[in-house]
């Protein structure tokens, strides 16, 4: 069974860091695109980024561009998300979608939706707050 795990989320101050990671099993994430969504509560899901798995190109939505990294180690069949200084609108759960095509990961998170992603996380709650 095709599964995916998130992992590393929790309460954060404002300014601080953490990373996220999203771990695959049943499946090898090698050939695999991931997304990184996130829906505040009371708010509509949006799109983060995401990371492609051919030659690790990668794509951010401006409001985490230039704060947020995300990587791969396909050793560990997990993908990351590395977050800094995180802000109190960063909060919300955090998901990760797999899927062989690029673009469709583009797609979830340009648009903050579920193009058809193969396969989905349940998530893991970001909150960051004084």
């Amino acid at each position: 069974q095709m599964q995916l795990v998130e992992s590393g989320g929790g309460l954060v101050q404002p300014g601080g860091s953490l990373r996220l990671s999203c771990v695959a099993s049943g499946f090898t994430l090698d050939y695999y695109a991931i997304a990184w969504l996130r829906q505040a509560p009371g708010k509509e899901r949006e799109g983060v980024s995401c990371i492609s798995g051919s030659d690790n190109s990668t794509y951010y939505t401006d409001f985490v561009k230039g704060r947020f990294t995300i990587s791969r180690d396909n050793a560990k069949n997990t993908v990351y998300l590395q977050m800094n200084s995180l802000k109190p609108e960063d909060t919300g759960v955090y998901s990760c979608a797999a899927d062989p095509r690029f673009g469709l990961a583009i797609i979830a998170t340009v648009n903050g939706n579920d193009p058809g992603m193969e396969v989905w996380g349940k998530g893991t709650l970001v909150t960051v707050s004084s």
